[in-house]
C-alpha cells in the first residue's frame, strides 16, 4: 500500500488559488484551498440494503439535523457538497473517525489522484474533468473515504455527476444494492472516470473541425487553437496516469475493503484508463502533425508569395534599364529627337513584359 506523502499539485485547470497563504502553516490545519466555494455546504446521506424496501434519502443542511441521526440500514452513503463549512467538515470527521491530515487535503482541492490507507479506511482523490461552454477545460477534486458499510464523498460543487447512481440505488434490483459500499465506490470511479471519454471526445471533434479548416486555409489563430488542445490534453494526461495508479493500488488490495468481485469490476475502470492514456496520447500526436502541417502550409505559401514577387521584380528590372536609359540628358543619344521615340520606348517596354511574362506563365511561376 502506498505511503503518506504531501501531493505534487494537479493543473488541470488554468487557475489562481490561495496556496501561498496556506505555505508554511501547520500539517492538519484546515483551510480551504481552491476557487469554487460553494455558497451553501449540504450533506445527502443514502442509506440502502439489499431488500427491495431498504432505502432512505436524507439531506442536511445543519450540524443539528446531523448531531441525532442514526443508520437504520447496512450501507451509508454521505455526500458532501461545498468545502467552505468547516464545522461541518470537522463534525464528519469527528463523527467517522478520520484523520485531520484526511481533513486537510479534502480541503486542499488541488491535489493530484492519490490514494492512501489508514487505520479502518481508505482515502482516495480523483479529478472530476468537464469542458465549459466557452471550451475551457474545467475540474474538480472529489475525495472518497471508503470504509466498511460507509462510503463518505466530498465535492467542491453540486455537478450532479453521480445523479445516477443515485436513481439506481432507488431500484431494489440494482448492482450496487446488493453488492454495498466497495461496488459503490467502483460505480463512482467509473463514473469519474468515463467523464474522461465524454472530454476526449469533444477534443477529438474539435481537432478534426482544426485539421480541415487548416487545410482550407491556414490562418494565426489555427496555430494558438493548437497550443490550447495540447495543453489541454496534457492536463488530461497528467490526472489520468495518477488516477491509473489509484485504481491499480483499488483492484490489488486484500479483501478488507474491496470484495473478489468488485476487484474485477475496477479491473475493468483500469484497462479503461490505460485505453484513455493510450487516446491521450494519439491525439496528441495528431496534433503535433497538425503543427507541422501548418508550418508546412505557412512556409509553402510564403513560398509561393515570394516567387510571385520576384517574378514581378524580375519583369520590372528591364523595364526600369529601358526607363533609366531613355531618361538620361545626354545631347547626343540615338532616338532623343525622334517624333516616336516615347511610343518606341513604350512599346519596348511592352514586349519585354509579355515576353518575360509568357516565359514565366509556361514555367509555372506565375
Amino acid at each position: 500500500m502506498s505511503k503518506r506523502r504531501k501531493a505534487a499539485p494537479n493543473h488541470l485547470h488554468s487557475r489562481h488559488t490561495p496556496r501561498a497563504d496556506k505555505a508554511g502553516t501547520q500539517a492538519g490545519t484546515l483551510q480551504y484551498v481552491g476557487a469554487k466555494e460553494a455558497e451553501q455546504t449540504y450533506a445527502t446521506l443514502i442509506e440502502f440494503g439489499p431488500k427491495e424496501g431498504d432505502f432512505i434519502e436524507t439531506r442536511f443542511t445543519s450540524l443539528d439535523e446531523g448531531r441525532d441521526f442514526r443508520p437504520r440500514f447496512e450501507t451509508l452513503w454521505l455526500n458532501l457538497h461545498g468545502l467552505g463549512n468547516l464545522e461541518i467538515l470537522k463534525f464528519v470527521g469527528r463523527r467517522f473517525g478520520l484523520h485531520p491530515l484526511v481533513l486537510e487535503d479534502i480541503l486542499n482541492t488541488e491535489q493530484r489522484p492519490k490514494v492512501e490507507a489508514y487505520p479502518g479506511y481508505f482515502f482516495v482523490t480523483a479529478r472530476l474533468i468537464r469542458i465549459c461552454e466557452d471550451g475551457s477545460l474545467d475540474s474538480e477534486q472529489v475525495s472518497i473515504v471508503v470504509m466498511r458499510g460507509v462510503v463518505l464523498t466530498f465535492q467542491e460543487q453540486p455537478t450532479g455527476t453521480f445523479d445516477g447512481i443515485r436513481e439506481s440505488l432507488k431500484t431494489g434490483q440494482s448492482q450496487i444494492r446488493k453488492l454495498g459500499a466497495d461496488y459503490l465506490v467502483y460505480a463512482l470511479l467509473d463514473k469519474l472516470v468515463d467523464r474522461y471519454y465524454v472530454v476526449l471526445e469533444q477534443l477529438g471533434e474539435r481537432i478534426e473541425n482544426l485539421e480541415d479548416a487548416i487545410y482550407a486555409g491556414a490562418q494565426s489563430s489555427h496555430l494558438t487553437e493548437i497550443q490550447e488542445l495540447r495543453r489541454k490534453l496534457l492536463y488530461l494526461k497528467r490526472g489520468l496516469w495518477p488516477m491509473r495508479e489509484v485504481v491499480n493500488v483499488l483492484q490489488r488490495d486484500e479483501p478488507d475493503f474491496f470484495h473478489e468481485e468488485t476487484q474485477l469490476y475496477l479491473r475493468d475502470v483500469y484497462d479503461h484508463t490505460v485505453q484513455l492514456i493510450e487516446s491521450t496520447d494519439s491525439l496528441r500526436d495528431l496534433i503535433g502533425g497538425l503543427q507541422d502541417a501548418y508550418a508546412s502550409l505557412q512556409s509553402q505559401r510564403m513560398n509561393e508569395q515570394m516567387r510571385v514577387l520576384t517574378t514581378i521584380t524580375t519583369i520590372f528590372m528591364p523595364l526600369t534599364l529601358v526607363a533609366g536609359i531613355y531618361g538620361m540628358n545626354f545631347e547626343h543619344m540615338p532616338e532623343l529627337k525622334w517624333h516616336y521615340g516615347y511610343f518606341y520606348a513604350l512599346a519596348l517596354m511592352g514586349v519585354i513584359t509579355v515576353v518575360l511574362g509568357g516565359y514565366f506563365w509556361i514555367r509555372r511561376w506565375l
